[in-house]
């Protein structure tokens, strides 16, 4: 679970990027900006390698535990209600629930701008995957980078933490895949400060190993957070 020092850095963070704007400028030789300083250092104490290891051939995403499962001791588990309809609730605007097997508030409309991409999407629960729910940190990559020496628990938290969750596009999510920052960002430019507070975040709380190339580019994009 988090540190009190990376929840701070949470709290004291904007809102996911979906409700900021402007251009996210990229120049690593100037100044960082004061909001993004504590990122920074946070960033410089997770430990590196100088490239993403291995795909290992051992993954498979049961190794989790099941998906969204509610039984976990992150914020917001053991509510009875399963994680994917916690993050449909706090990410969509104007969401309407109902009772549900695996959730009493099972959330059956809304709307969402994917802050992924910007695109504005209708959720109906007749066509559930047009919105998925993203992994900040890909499992996949979680488990090349250390994961697959923790504890069932440990994984089990990882992947239903809200903070490494967000409600996104569906063509966004399936681009991602398992993609580490240094091959992929989000190509709504104004999430990648938050992006990247949420990657740096993720990676500060869990014993997860971060790449290089990743490493430039987290920093670069909190050097343009605003």
């Amino acid at each position: 679970m988090f540190s009190r020092r990376v929840w701070a850095l949470l709290i004291g963070a904007t809102a996911l990027a979906v409700f900021a704007a402007g251009s996210m400028a990229m120049d690593q030789r100037r100044d960082p900006p004061a909001s993004a300083r504590g990122w920074l250092a946070e960033l410089q104490r997770i430990p590196r390698v100088a490239a993403r290891l291995p795909h290992r051939p051992d993954y498979r995403r049961s190794a989790f535990g099941a998906a969204w499962a509610d039984a976990t001791d992150v914020f917001g588990g053991n509510n009875a209600c399963d994680t994917r309809n916690d993050i449909l609730r706090r990410d969509l605007d104007e969401a309407v629930t109902a009772p549900g097997p695996r959730c009493a508030a099972t959330v059956t409309a809304g709307r969402l701008r994917s802050p992924y991409s910007g695109r504005v999407l209708v959720f109906r629960r007749s066509r559930a995957t047009a919105v998925q729910i993203d992994h900040i940190v890909p499992l996949s990559y979680a488990w090349d980078m250390g994961a697959h020496g923790w504890s069932s628990t440990a994984r089990l938290r990882l992947a239903n933490d809200p903070a490494n969750l967000v409600a996104v596009d569906e063509k966004s999510n399936q681009d991602k895949s398992d993609l580490e920052p240094a091959r992929w960002m989000p190509p709504a430019r104004q999430f990648h400060c938050q992006y990247a507070k949420q990657f740096v975040a993720v990676l500060a709380s869990y014993p997860i190993l971060l790449d290089e190339p990743s490493a430039r580019v987290l920093d670069g994009a909190l050097r343009g957070c605003r």
